[in-house]
């Protein structure tokens, strides 16, 4: 073999050489970017909160059961009040008397139905038929009015507050299967009855009767009856004597009812 050969062989296994060189380099390996220290708090800060607010709602359920036979020793809108005037320094006396809803006439109920829940005692917690109205009301140029049912806004009045809060109305709208199936639609409309605002520091029918006609829950009339059905859209602007219009189209629901 010549040197040319020789020369020409090396020349030619150069490239072999290199080739394997850079096959037999190591390769590293591609990284997933690690998420920022923000990011890692910001996840935990979301886990956290997330089992907050599940632990709640289990907690809300517990008192469900607990409220199927006895009676809420207070609610969350009695709280947000008491923290109100605390927070005012105003003067504040709470009247409330649970009254089992054996001992309410009929036509409160009714009246209450009639004007907060027409068909109460049809849906499952939700008027579908009454958010499609509203829905379309929208989107016809008209001010947006409230669907939410009397289950859902005994759910607001137990757990929750009278402030517009999206999480607050997520809790009112996860809670009112649970509440239809736990408590059932008489014990439902008693709670409500029981529970809801009817002024300031007036809570439950009994007060009601007691604060704004000078009577028990069992010797209201039935005009009476929808003059406390028509404070409830806002009882602490609404009286008695500034709702006399609305008062007549309840009695008028009542009476295309058959009530």
């Amino acid at each position: 073999m010549g040197p040319r050969e020789s020369s020409a062989d090396a020349t030619h296994d150069a490239p072999n050489l290199k080739t394997q060189v850079v096959e037999r380099s190591p390769r590293v390996a591609s990284l997933p970017p690690q998420p920022s220290r923000l990011g890692r708090v910001g996840t935990r800060l979301g886990k956290a909160a997330l089992a907050v607010l599940a632990t709640y709602y289990v907690f809300c359920l517990v008192l469900l059961l607990t409220y199927r036979f006895i009676p809420p020793p207070t609610t969350g809108v009695q709280l947000e009040r008491r923290l109100e005037s605390w927070m005012t320094r105003r003067e504040y006396r709470e009247q409330k008397k649970f009254v089992s809803y054996s001992r309410i006439p009929s036509h409160v109920s009714r009246a209450v139905v009639a004007a907060e829940d027409g068909r109460f005692w049809e849906h499952w917690g939700f008027d579908f038929g009454e958010m499609r109205e509203a829905g379309a009301e929208v989107l016809d140029g008209e001010m947006p009015r409230g669907a939410s049912t009397i289950t859902q806004q005994l759910m607001k009045n137990l757990f929750g507050c009278t402030c517009r809060n999206p999480v607050r109305k997520l809790y009112d709208l996860a809670l009112t299967p649970a509440a239809e199936l736990i408590l059932g639609k008489e014990r439902i409309i008693e709670l409500y009855l029981n529970n809801v605002e009817w002024g300031r520091g007036v809570f439950g029918v009994e007060a009601a009767a007691r604060h704004h006609y000078d009577t028990g829950a069992r010797g209201l009339s039935r005009t009476q009856a929808a003059g406390l059905a028509a404070l409830l859209p806002n009882p602490l602007i609404r009286t008695v004597d500034n709702t006399s219009e609305y008062r007549a189209e309840i009695l008028r629901r009542m009476e295309r009812r058959g009530w």
